[in-house]
């Protein structure tokens, strides 16, 4: 049986390289608690030929995860194999990241699409080396494995469906694109979600330092009118403020009652119900930025 490793050549499975990698991981934890051998086994069990090294790693974390019954740690060792298997994938450079990113050109269409701001990166090219010098990507691994999974699924940045963002990018282009040429706040802002100090909602956490930077968290609308026009309205704006991963509060208090009379068709309104299940399938259709999550 053989692994395809990430250069593309091909070597022989060994179980005994597999634990080595797992056991790397496993430093300051109780070895009577955390067993690398057991995990390795497991992952053997599952594995086919051709398997890339990546998707071993993966197939490791997730083992490693199962086993979290048996002691929170099993936790964190799956996200160190996740994080460190995300380092592999990734370019290390932050500058070399956004760059990739400012430069994306839509595969459809051939036309460039950049994902970042054009003043972003106009301060991330000037600052280039102090910016990468000040990234800590150690603190990486202090995710646990839920929260390393939820920040791969939605909130690192992708190019043609593959991560490239680590979460120490993550935070430095939010710290860039809310600070942009203040570089001395931008290395504290930075050095403070790092460090867990604090965390921004998760519309700034998607869309700072990109070309729509909509960073508000929250939206208190009113029904525009108890019209179709007034409520398809209020529904757009619904729908535009869940695009870029919004959620809403909207008062209803002026729309009629079920039974009320409707003169414009001389018959009766169905009520807020039929009506609010509307708005509700329109907030799950046009997700927070584009299937990151779910509308709210």
């Amino acid at each position: 049986m053989f692994v395809e490793k990430r250069d593309g050549r091909k070597e022989a499975v060994r179980f005994d390289k597999i634990t080595a990698r797992i056991e790397k991981l496993c430093y300051g934890f109780n070895a009577e608690l955390v067993d690398p051998i057991d995990v390795a086994k497991k992952v053997i069990e599952g594995l086919y030929d051709g398997v890339t090294t990546s998707e071993l790693d993966s197939l490791a974390a997730e083992t490693a995860a199962s086993l979290t019954t048996k002691h929170p740690d099993y936790a964190l060792l799956a996200s160190r194999i996740a994080v460190s298997n995300l380092h592999k994938n990734t370019v290390k450079s932050f500058s070399k990241t956004m760059e990739k990113l400012y430069l994306y050109v839509d595969p459809k269409t051939g036309k460039p699409a950049s994902l970042i701001a054009d003043d972003v990166w106009a301060v991330i090219e000037e600052h280039a080396d102090l910016l990468d010098s000040t990234i800590i990507y150690d603190r990486d691994f202090g995710f646990d494995y839920f929260g390393f999974k939820t920040l791969e699924k939605s909130y690192l940045l992708k190019v043609n469906g593959e991560i490239v963002e680590r979460p120490q990018h993550l935070y430095m282009r939010v710290a860039v694109g809310i600070h942009k040429n203040d570089i001395d706040s931008v290395i504290a802002s930075y050095n403070l979600m790092s460090e867990r100090w604090f965390t921004h909602g998760t519309p700034t956490l998607f869309n700072a330092g990109t070309p729509k930077p909509q960073m508000s968290s929250c939206f208190l609308l009113t029904m525009q009118d108890d019209s179709i026009e007034g409520i398809y309205d209020t529904l757009k704006q619904t729908a535009k403020i869940s695009q870029s991963a919004g959620g809403i509060g909207l008062s209803i208090h002026n729309v009629r009652a079920t039974g009320a009379y409707i003169s414009g068709t001389n018959g009766t309104s169905n009520g807020i119900v039929p009506m609010l299940k509307v708005f509700n399938d329109t907030a799950r259709y046009v997700d927070q930025g584009g299937g990151k999550r779910k509308g709210a």
